[in-house]
């Protein structure tokens, strides 16, 4: 009788397992690590231990609130362009954990790629409009390459390289499913769906040990919503999806756009940085609250909606000082800069409607919520991914059934207007 387990299958799946748990451990150190570093340089830097770049900034007299995101672009872009003097004559090799996977043999610049961690940490701690995730996802996906290449065979270089972006996300976002449908659903056609199993082990036990650092489990956006779900709640979720269906196309040609016309201006990555600091210190003059990547102007909003006006106008100098900083090529992140725009689109017309519907800010934040997954989904094209991430982040379980619609109306919508991401756009300009 043919036994169904041979021992080497066994021994196999126990040791990616094992493998997979170590590399969740050193994602969630990484992690860890980066967002220490940012609360060390807050303190020495701006005199704010809050957390929130958005308190920095409001506590800072004007012209420093002008002058700090140009100075660290400026620095930032000093950095990275000593760097590239530096190893100009070395061969290339990935920066990016997405070119890594798709395009090279799971092998990193790791000189390289730590530099560029580096300068994002300067241009997030100065008020750059961008996420600081992107550093985090990066430097775990370098963690689980460098024990990769030590202590594997080449031919699952990529499997781990994988494992480490996915618990790097998880261990950022607090959402470990979410971060494995990252990979499954943006890099389909990479992995195959029978190496989901240490993908998905890596990102939990990253979860896992990120709490066990930060004291306890705790979502990543606190949120209060009582009223129950009707009929027209799921038509305005609809709705929300289809508004931002169209918007996702316009985001990411907006910051093709802007990277495009700071192209145009032939400076050196020094001065570029610097003037997209430049941009965004002028709009914090404004309003503080376009410091950093949004995450504490989410959380109060989830909160407490404000009126239409104030959204509005927060909204319009956010999205260009994102553009202003992605467009200068920031180091650094898009995808909590996008919850922040897909929550405020989605705010917005919630507000718009609001003079008809009753339970004004339930409907705010509920719509807020849709917008934030649709959006996501729009720009990623991921829309399972999406769906789960704003569950997973808020712990609002009960909105799966009209997110994961919503979701896959944005996703067909934004793929028939545009084709590729902002992922497939993001690693085409780097082949």
């Amino acid at each position: 009788m043919q036994r169904l387990h041979a021992w080497p299958d066994i021994h196999a799946m126990f040791r990616r397992l094992l493998i997979a748990v170590i590399l969740g451990i050193l994602a969630a150190l990484a992690v860890a690590l980066f967002r220490h570093a940012m609360l060390v340089l807050e303190w020495l830097l701006l005199s704010n231990d809050s957390g929130s770049l958005v308190n920095a900034a409001a506590s800072l007299p004007g012209w420093r609130r002008f002058l700090t995101p140009a100075l660290g672009g400026l620095a930032a872009g000093t950095l990275l362009w000593g760097w590239q003097r530096y190893t100009r004559q070395r061969p290339h090799a990935p920066t990016d954990y997405m070119e890594a996977l798709e395009t090279g043999d799971g092998q990193f610049d790791y000189g390289a790629s730590l530099v560029k961690s580096l300068a994002s940490l300067l241009v997030v701690v100065s008020g750059s409009a961008i996420g600081r995730e992107g550093a985090m996802i990066l430097l775990a996906a370098l963690a689980a390459s460098w024990f990769a290449q030590r202590f594997t065979p080449k031919s699952e270089w990529k499997l781990w390289i994988a494992c480490g972006a996915a618990a790097g996300m998880a261990s950022a976002y607090h959402a470990p499913l979410a971060g494995s449908l990252f990979i499954a659903e943006i890099l389909f056609g990479t992995l195959m769906l029978a190496s989901l199993g240490p993908v998905v082990v890596a990102a939990v036990v990253a979860l896992l040990t990120t709490n066990l650092l930060s004291g306890g489990p705790a979502l990543l956006y606190s949120v209060h919503m009582d009223a129950p779900l009707t009929a027209a709640s799921y038509a305005l979720m609809l709705a929300t999806g289809l508004l931002t269906g169209l918007c996702g196309p316009l985001f990411i040609w907006g910051m093709g756009a802007s990277h495009s016309l700071f192209l145009r201006l032939r400076l050196s990555p020094p001065w570029q940085l610097a003037l997209g600091g430049v941009i965004v210190g002028l709009l914090s003059l404004l309003t503080p609250a376009v410091w950093g990547n949004g995450y504490s102007v989410v959380q109060g909003y989830l909160l407490t909606p404000p009126v239409f006006s104030v959204i509005a106008g927060v909204f319009i100098c956010k999205l260009l000082a994102v553009l202003a900083s992605s467009g200068s090529g920031a180091p650094g992140g898009v995808f909590t800069p996008t919850l922040f725009v897909g929550m405020a689109v989605g705010m917005l017309f919630a507000r718009m409607w609001g003079v008809w519907l009753p339970h004004g800010d339930e409907v705010a934040i509920l719509m807020g919520l849709t917008g934030m997954a649709t959006l996501l989904a729009a720009t990623t094209h991921a829309p399972i991914m999406a769906t789960l991430m704003i569950c997973e982040m808020t712990g609002q379980y009960t909105l799966l059934p009209g997110l994961l619609m919503s979701c896959v109306v944005a996703s067909v919508l934004s793929r028939t207007l545009r084709h590729d991401s902002i992922y497939r756009q993001h690693v085409a300009e780097h082949r």
